[in-house]
């Protein structure tokens, strides 16, 4: 069972603790906000999976930049109408592989399959190559 506790002053200021580690939740600086959890979660998921697939088919690359953005409703609820990752893979040994192991990664995340409920989600991939 997965698991968190949060603790909140009057104020919106708070944290969350989980197993592994703890996060500042508010408004201020040097906090995170609901929907930056949100986000977060998704974009770790994705590349959690996205990784999974990327080993099995033995794809190596030097890293992954992630921007998750997203657009909530106007109307109540306010849910998110509209999500999209940018995903950027940092020189990667081949290309070949790492749209399908990305297309795969967006259908067995749960974060991502759970906001696919309610908002309309999009992703993009691209490739970067830097010298080392």
């Amino acid at each position: 069972m997965k698991w968190v506790n949060m603790e909140f002053d009057y104020a919106f200021k708070g944290i969350l603790k989980a197993k592994r580690g703890t996060v500042d939740i508010g408004i201020e600086e040097g906090t995170i906000e609901p929907y930056d959890m949100v986000f977060g979660a998704l974009g770790s998921c994705l590349y959690s999976t996205f990784l999974d697939i990327a080993v099995k088919k033995k794809i190596v690359y030097e890293g992954v930049r992630m921007k998750v953005s997203g657009e909530k409703r106007t109307e109540v609820p306010t849910t998110l109408k509209t999500v999209n990752v940018e995903v950027t893979v940092i020189n990667p040994v081949k290309e070949k592989g790492l749209d399908q192991a990305m297309r795969l990664a967006t259908e067995y995340c749960s974060v991502y399959q759970t906001l696919a409920h309610v908002a309309e989600m999009s992703y993009s991939l691209n490739f970067e190559y830097t010298d080392k």
